[in-house]
C-alpha cells in the first residue's frame, strides 16, 4: 500500500513539473505592457518596446533573460539597468537596419542557443528588427531566404528595409 502511494505521489509531482515546464512563458500579453508579443517556440518569445511597468513582471511570467536589438538612443542602458535590478540577465546587440552586421547575427544566435539563458523576451522597438535578425538565422540553418522572410512575417517583419537587410546578409554569408 505504501508504495502505491508513493509512487503516486511521485506521478503527481512529476506531472505537476511538466505541466509547469510547458507553461513556461505567457502565451499572450497585455500589448499596452509588452508590445507585438509573440511566442515563437516554447522558451522564446518576439516582441516591441515595453511598457516601463513591464520590466518588473518578466521573472514573474517565466522569463530568464531579456536579448535586446534597441539601440542607447532608444533607452536601452535605461533597460539594462531595470533588467538587472530584477535578477534577469541581459545581452544587448545594439543594431540599426544599416549597421546590422554578420557579427551582430552570430551574437544574437548565442544568446538563443545557450540553454542557461532560457526562456528568452527577445525585443526592439516594434519586433521588426527581431524578426529579421531570425530571418538570418533561420536561413544560414538551411531554410531558403523567401522561406525564412516569410515564417518571419507573422512574427514581426514588415519593413522593406530590413527584409532588404535579410536579403544582404544572407548573401553575404553564402
Amino acid at each position: 500500500m505504501t508504495s502505491h502511494v508513493l509512487l503516486s505521489a511521485a506521478l503527481i509531482f512529476a506531472l505537476g513539473t511538466i505541466a509547469a515546464d510547458a507553461a513556461g512563458i505567457p502565451a499572450s500579453v497585455d500589448p499596452a505592457l509588452i508590445a507585438n508579443y509573440v511566442v515563437v517556440r516554447p522558451g522564446l518569445a518576439f516582441s516591441g518596446k515595453l511598457a516601463p511597468g513591464a520590466i518588473a513582471q518578466l521573472k514573474g511570467m517565466g522569463f530568464k533573460t531579456v536579448l535586446n536589438l534597441r539601440t542607447e538612443q532608444e533607452g536601452a542602458k535605461d533597460e539594462e539597468t531595470a533588467v538587472r535590478a530584477q535578477g534577469l540577465r541581459y545581452d544587448w546587440v545594439p543594431v540599426l537596419v544599416d549597421t546590422l552586421s554578420l557579427a551582430d547575427v552570430k551574437k544574437v544566435e548565442a544568446v538563443l542557443d545557450d540553454a542557461s539563458a532560457q526562456p528568452v523576451l527577445f525585443h526592439c522597438a516594434s519586433a521588426n528588427r527581431v524578426a529579421g535578425v531570425w530571418a538570418i538565422i533561420q536561413a544560414r540553418r538551411g531554410k531558403s531566404v523567401k522561406a525564412a522572410i516569410e515564417e518571419a512575417r507573422p512574427l514581426g517583419l514588415t519593413s522593406p528595409a530590413v527584409i532588404a537587410a535579410v536579403e544582404r546578409l544572407t548573401a553575404a554569408s553564402k
